[in-house]
């Protein structure tokens, strides 16, 4: 086993649903030159000391790396883990929970557990308790690795073992997605609103994180204004709020400007959260008050579909969307300084196939005053959002003033 140095910086972050879209935002947090992509299923990365998994959307695990092996079999890895843990815990005091989910490689469950049970039987012969949670599959699921508080103590323990092309990875976690802390932000809000569209927390959250602001990429430190022109029920307001961001929200019906009002006064009593302005105001034509450091926000989207639409409804919807987004980036041009960061959900839409059909005003995106803020690791003109049962997916736009 090779000891890997520095494993208080040295970190392995499990990737969620849709990969491109974890790696571009720990990207926009930490530098392209701190991330390193390992497998299909995570990234290794340089994170601060004070790294807190719940203020990213994307990852749903990290942990410290404390080994790396040469690539190796299971057998041969759980041998490596059983010697390593059965000297390193050799004076540990307490009673330790441990779980062991591995990724990368086809384990079965029963092995894992058994690499967990020798573990517990050497650790026993020390006079040493261990409680093991049980695998129903290669890796505990996120749920059950925050249920049982895995990483957030030194006597519970997550190893994640984690298969790359040319080594393996051994870490233990600092922590899992707080799933329930997610739903109760979405579904506990007082003003909800399925007709205008439901976007969910945690994409707000990774949409605040891949504007790119703050550039020091200080995570305890988040400062500025971000101002969501489309603020509907205020879902990213909320978001950019708990990162510790004053929140500027504009909306052109008076029912959502009054929703998200009455939803950022809820999230209030519950948080410490910052400055709060939300006001009526047309996208299109609004004029908005200084300082804007970021533009977040889910533009229109066009009407909702269950089933693919005919070509011609479908371009029909095309050049109203297109329209209205075109006027708005028009708009909000003339009022920010060149550098502000944007990160903007626009439509796209899938067919039976899975194929999409883009804004064309994405061709036009430096005419209107904008460019890409580029990506090392992915396609940032490719960045979208959505489960395979969607035919409307969000393309971000990852975007600076010119």
């Amino acid at each position: 086993m090779l000891q890997v140095n520095n494993p208080n910086y040295d970190a392995i972050c499990l990737l969620g649903r849709q990969p491109e879209l974890s790696i571009a935002e720990l990207e926009q947090l930490y530098g392209a030159q701190n991330v390193h992509p390992f497998s299909n299923d995570a990234v290794r990365v340089q994170l601060p000391a004070d790294f807190d998994i719940q203020r990213i959307g994307g990852t749903t695990k990290s942990g410290r790396i404390v080994a790396e092996f040469k690539h190796t079999d299971w057998p041969a890895a759980s041998r490596a883990i059983i010697r390593y843990y059965d000297k390193a815990w050799a004076t540990r005091e307490g009673k330790t929970t441990l779980g062991i989910s591995v990724y990368g490689q086809d384990v079965a469950p029963r092995d894992i557990q058994r690499t967990g049970l020798a573990l517990k039987q050497a650790l026993k012969k020390r006079g040493q308790s261990l409680r093991l949670v049980p695998n129903d599959a290669a890796a505990l699921s996120t749920a059950t690795s925050h249920h049982n508080k895995l990483g957030l103590s030194d006597n519970k323990v997550e190893l994640l073992v984690v298969y790359g092309k040319r080594s393996m990875l051994v870490a233990e976690s600092t922590g899992a997605q707080n799933i329930s802390a997610l739903a109760a932000r979405d579904q506990g809000r007082p003003k909800r609103d399925a007709f205008v569209g439901m976007l969910p927390p945690k994409l707000a959250l990774m949409m605040v994180n891949l504007s790119g602001l703050p550039a020091d990429n200080a995570m305890s430190s988040r400062s500025g204004t971000i101002l969501d022109p489309f603020c509907g029920t205020g879902v990213v307001l909320q978001e950019a709020a708990l990162l510790g961001f004053d929140v500027y929200g504009t909306d052109l019906a008076e029912k959502m400007v009054d929703y998200s009002k009455a939803n950022m006064q809820w999230l209030a009593q519950k948080h410490p959260i910052g400055q709060v302005q939300i006001e009526a105001g047309d996208a299109i034509e609004h004029r908005w008050k200084s300082p804007i450091d970021a533009v977040v926000a889910e533009t229109y989207l066009g009407q909702p579909f269950s089933a693919p639409p005919a070509p011609d409804k479908l371009q029909k919807v095309v050049r109203i969307v297109s329209e209205i987004t075109t006027k708005f980036l028009q708009n909000l041009s003339a009022q920010i300084e060149p550098g502000t960061p944007l990160c903007l959900a626009v439509p796209a839409w899938r067919d039976a196939n899975g194929n999409f059909t883009h804004l064309p005003i994405l061709h036009d995106i430096e005419e209107l005053g904008y460019q890409w803020q580029p990506l090392e690791h992915v396609d940032v003109k490719h960045l979208a959002y959505y489960r395979e049962d969607q035919i409307v997916a969000r393309q971000l736009l990852i975007l600076r003033k010119i």
